[in-house]
């Protein structure tokens, strides 16, 4: 799926109108028929709805939800900030069709008056659609003044596109000057402020894509962003009645050292459940007992160590190094190593030409040594945070922060790998420069072990779907969120742990990001699967 500018999303609909000849006004009915129908479902308790609709085409999607609802037996009020004789084109027949009076309020002086300040309080969910894609802040006179009021209430808000005071094309966290907002529903594709702002305020806040007509043929992007929970789409298909742990890949995972058993535990822990047919910790011979106690499915193989209880450089002799990789379709390589086993992680990355998912150590000792890495003729996934990215990237972690996108693709296509830049947003950069956008996850993710459960849901999709680990990566990054986002909802951000994810990842893998009634699930979790 296709991330758009404000531009873009203009052009899409006027191709769709001119070249696949659907009407405009109908577009706006399919629009506010969708927010409706989001509000129905997901909200069924507020009977009593306040629409909020400024004179543009965002009031006119308005207008067409207040008729929805009302049809639906809802109580609705609609809020118009102007007059009736200020509503051009599509938005003044949606005016028409619509049939309610609404409370006006073309200034300030109205907007404090009974009617309006009664209306406001009585509402059990507001809908804002006051201004949409096509606005540039900040919001002024009546709409800021509006703004304040709703943003003091405690009644949930159900923006239209995007919260009024968003600029679509905004990569900022978040705005002081906006609407605030518990759910957003926006239409054909998301815009870059979808998949870079907070719109919704917090992490389980809900963030829908509804389609509205546009044909797939009239949506263009020249920024090269896509969404990645569309890659999802792999594990869609059951597997065959006659399937074996032979057809689902054998990952190695090569990690840990004195001290440092839980990374490789989890790790290998995460890729059991994340399909993986066979799973090996490789892990120094002083910790494999602990390792091993994780579950009774895990395989074990000893390394040889040197003196702190690192993997040493005897592990790459030719026997060893047969034993270590033979049977592996993939490898897992870094977590909580230390960086004392150089020589030996150095050695096995350029000993093999198996795919390889490289994290935490891993990728510090590569940072050193940046002339090693090199995917060509293979598949290489990095995993970095912002730190182990500035590492990587020679830069401060503050410049890799402020070009997030820039520094992931240049560094993907010069050294020809896959780099997984994790934090808010975490984005996935291609060898061929694309970038996909994850939109799942929330802060309880910021405990130690989120990386290790990461790294091993990447190697298992990677052994499963060999023939397109673009998409792999993609969808192991979007499981990966989302099983911590089914966590939060029976946890607390404060006390979520990194193995809460894997016991929720079955939620992730049954989890439909298009429903039923086409909506695409950006952020948040329907009702209907809590």
């Amino acid at each position: 799926m296709k991330i758009l500018t404000a531009d873009e999303m203009r052009a899409a609909d006027r191709v769709t109108t001119e070249r696949y000849g659907v009407p405009s006004y109908q577009l706006m009915r399919n629009a506010g028929a969708a927010v409706a129908q989001l509000v129905l479902r997901e909200f069924p308790e507020c009977r009593r709805i306040g629409i909020l609709c400024g004179k543009g085409n965002n009031g006119g999607d308005g207008f067409v939800a207040a008729r929805e609802l009302e049809a639906a037996g809802c109580k609705v009020r609609v809020l118009l900030l102007g007059f009736p004789a200020d509503l051009k084109g599509d938005a003044k027949t949606a005016f028409e069709d619509m049939d309610l009076a609404p409370v006006l309020a073309p200034d300030e002086a109205a907007l404090a008056g009974v009617e309006a300040r009664d209306m406001l309080a009585a509402a059990d969910l507001l809908v804002d659609a006051v201004v949409g894609t096509g606005f540039k802040p900040p919001l002024r006179g009546v709409a800021a003044a509006l703004r304040d009021r709703v943003n003091a209430l405690r009644t949930p808000v159900v923006a239209v596109d995007l919260p009024s005071g968003w600029d679509a094309d905004g990569r900022e966290f978040s705005v002081e000057g906006a609407f605030r907002a518990d759910a957003v529903v926006t239409f054909t594709a998301p815009k870059l402020a979808h998949v870079s702002g907070n719109l919704t305020g917090n992490a389980t806040g809900t963030i829908v894509v509804a389609p509205i007509g546009s044909p797939d043929e009239a949506i263009a992007s020249a920024t090269g962003l896509t969404w990645a929970g569309a890659a999802k789409t792999l594990t869609a298909q059951a597997r065959t009645p006659d399937s074996n742990k032979g057809m689902y890949g054998h990952v190695l995972v090569v990690a840990g050292g004195r001290g440092k058993s839980g990374a490789p535990a989890m790790a290998s822990l995460a890729a059991l459940r994340a399909g993986a047919g066979l799973v090996t910790a490789a892990v120094p011979e002083s910790i494999l007992s602990s390792v091993a106690a994780i579950t009774p499915e895990l395989m074990t193989l000893p390394l040889k160590e040197g003196p702190s209880g690192e993997a040493n450089r005897a592990n790459l002799e030719p026997d060893a190094l047969n034993k270590l990789t033979a049977r592996a379709t993939v490898i897992a390589m870094g977590p909580g190593m230390g960086t004392e086993p150089e020589e030996f992680v150095l050695g096995l990355i350029g000993k093999t030409d198996l795919p390889m998912v490289l994290d935490a150590d891993a990728l510090n000792i590569l940072a050193k040594h940046p002339e090693k890495i090199d995917g060509r003729g293979r598949v290489i996934v990095l995993t970095p945070h912002p730190g182990e990215m500035a590492r990587l990237a020679g830069m401060s972690t503050k410049e890799v922060q402020a070009r997030r996108e820039p520094v992931a693709r240049e560094f993907a296509i010069r050294h020809h790998v896959t780099v997984v830049l994790k934090g808010w947003r975490t984005l996935i950069a291609h060898p061929d420069g694309c970038i996909a956008v994850n939109t799942t996850g929330n802060p309880g993710m910021a405990k130690g072990g989120s990386g290790d459960i990461l790294t091993g849901i990447v190697a298992a999709m990677l052994a499963q779907y060999p023939e397109k680990p673009g998409e792999a990566v993609e969808a192991a990054v979007y499981l990966h969120g989302l099983a911590a986002d089914f966590a939060l909802r029976q946890q607390d951000e404060h006390t979520m742990l990194a193995t809460d994810t894997i016991g929720h990842l079955f939620r992730a893998f049954r989890f439909r990001w298009r429903d039923e009634a086409g909506y695409v699930w950006l952020q948040g979790i329907p009702r209907a699967e809590l």
